[in-house]
């Protein structure tokens, strides 16, 4: 069954994988926002019961629910960004192919000037394609920079708006 796949097929099956986890993505976001709210309601409880510590638990499972929604936030922009780069990459490889046939086809009706034209057409849409790639390197890289600089600690999520909240 899985050995012998078109090249449409395994197309397809690879745009299932992404939309599969960009819904898993969207469903943990959204079971990070119930978690917060619940949290909200614990720390509630806790402090019209005196329970000084559970109340400092809930404000740091908050926290860090905060956090790690902020984390899945950009995965998922990340995600889908990188998603629609390599989409434009395939758009890109299929027209410097076209490009390619296109170049030869036309070498073969025209004369030496005509094709030098073309050539120099082609070469400048490969110019183009490295430097989309080079800019998905660094696109990666400053991305991998945000998710290391977004790790920090829980303090960078304000005591008085969660009491504010409760």
């Amino acid at each position: 069954m899985g050995l012998f796949k078109s090249k449409t097929e395994k197309e397809i099956e690879k745009k299932m994988l992404v939309k599969k986890t960009v819904n898993a993505m969207n469903k943990q976001i959204k079971t990070l926002e119930d978690q917060k709210v619940a949290f909200v309601e614990k720390a509630k409880t806790a402090k019209k019961n005196g329970l000084d510590a559970q109340y400092n638990l809930a404000l740091t499972g908050y926290k860090m629910t905060v956090l790690q929604q902020k984390r899945a936030q950009e995965m998922l922009l990340n995600f889908e960004i990188t998603s629609q780069m390599k989409d434009m990459s395939m758009m890109t490889k299929e027209f410097l192919g076209g490009m390619s046939l296109l170049s030869k086809e036309m070498a073969k009706l025209s004369d030496e000037k005509e094709f030098l034209e073309v050539q120099k057409q082609f070469e400048k849409a490969m110019g183009k394609a490295e430097r989309q790639a080079e800019q998905m390197d660094m696109f990666m890289e400053m991305s991998q920079e945000s998710f290391r600089t977004a790790g920090g600690a829980t303090d960078s999520v304000n005591d008085k708006e969660i009491k504010d909240l409760i």
